[in-house]
């Protein structure tokens, strides 16, 4: 049971940590009983992956979110083990497509085991996420969980298309996290309604709470590759940069330093070998021109947002911990 710290009237991010353990670990346990390969390379680099760090953050969010709604049971411990299945299979496939060495301070799976493991192993997990959703015999949660994969798969299109792209829009950059990112954010509160007997008002408000979320989630992690302390985020800082990724900082920039500025920083743009006296440059620029903290302040506006749709919800201490999750998602390490 969540209760409120005794120094405050909110608990900290800690507390809610641990308070949900419980619920949790019985994620955990369902995640362990649910990898049961025949192959035991699969088994190999799917233990691997799943317990190489992650947050977590989206199992936690349907713990609470199913604590809001009049009759939370147990099926929400399944379908947070199915949404980390989704999400373990898309960071497999993404480090393939970008090329990456390094996820969450360890090597990745493409690094050693190749990409054919990896996108093996991640189609692996997609295809048992998709055959542990069906035992609820739940036609909407089928239909959700199916919207917010496809919508993933449309993000990446769009990010691929505009790859080294100087010319993207704001908006364009929000759409595709808003599909690449948010939506499985989104579906994951919006399940903990389905699964709990939520109103259409409630689903609909846990739905946008996860989305606002989720785009802030990403928009501070990108601006967390130009700011971020490398030992704690087991980040190499600068990546975006050096990978060709426009993202919001940059965007930033772009619009509104000299054409000089923009020249030098097109230059060190996508370039592997850039040096850290060409990246610190271009981070110079960006706290010159405030692109960091416009970042930064975007995404406590969509924090904002996001809160606004728990207003429905009678107050409560899983209320409340969901509002501090949402605040801490942009007060991490920066």
């Amino acid at each position: 049971m969540l209760q409120s710290s005794k120094t405050s009237s909110f608990p900290t991010i800690q507390e809610i940590w641990e308070q949900c353990r419980p619920d949790l670990l019985k994620v955990e346990a369902q995640i362990q009983k649910d990898l049961v390969s025949d192959v035991p390379l699969i088994n190999q680099v799917a233990q691997y992956i799943l317990n190489s760090g992650g947050k977590r953050i989206r199992p936690l969010l349907m713990v609470l979110s199913s604590k809001l709604c009049p009759s939370p049971g147990e099926d929400h411990i399944l379908l947070a083990a199915i949404v980390e299945y989704i999400h373990t299979a898309t960071l497999l496939h993404d480090d393939v497509i970008d090329e990456g060495n390094l996820r969450r301070g360890k090597k990745t799976v493409r690094t050693l085991w190749g990409n054919h493991a990896s996108i093996l192993v991640g189609d692996y997990l997609y295809a048992a996420a998709v055959a542990r959703g069906l035992t609820l015999n739940r036609q909407e949660v089928n239909l959700v969980l199916q919207k917010a994969c496809c919508q993933m798969i449309e993000g990446e299109m769009v990010q691929h298309a505009h790859n080294s792209d100087f010319g993207i829009q704001e908006a364009d950059y929000l759409r595709i996290i808003q599909q690449k990112t948010a939506s499985l954010i989104a579906v994951s509160c919006q399940l903990g309604g389905i699964v709990s007997g939520g109103s259409h008002e409630q689903k609909e408000c846990l739905f946008q709470f996860g989305q606002n979320l989720g785009i802030a989630f990403q928009v501070a992690d990108d601006t967390l590759d130009y700011n971020a302390q490398k030992q704690r985020l087991g980040k190499t800082l600068g990546a975006d940069l050096r990978e060709g990724k426009v993202t919001l900082p940059l965007i930033h920039l772009l619009r509104n330093c000299s054409q000089e500025d923009k020249e030098r920083v097109t230059r060190t743009f996508g370039l592997n070998d850039s040096s850290e006296k060409e990246f610190s440059q271009v981070l110079e620029l960006m706290y010159r021109h405030g692109s960091i903290e416009y970042a930064f302040s975007m995404a406590r506006e969509y924090i904002e947002k996001a809160k606004g749709f728990l207003t429905p919800f009678e107050p409560s201490v899983h209320k409340t911990a969901l509002q501090v999750v949402a605040d801490y998602v942009v007060s991490r390490d920066h």
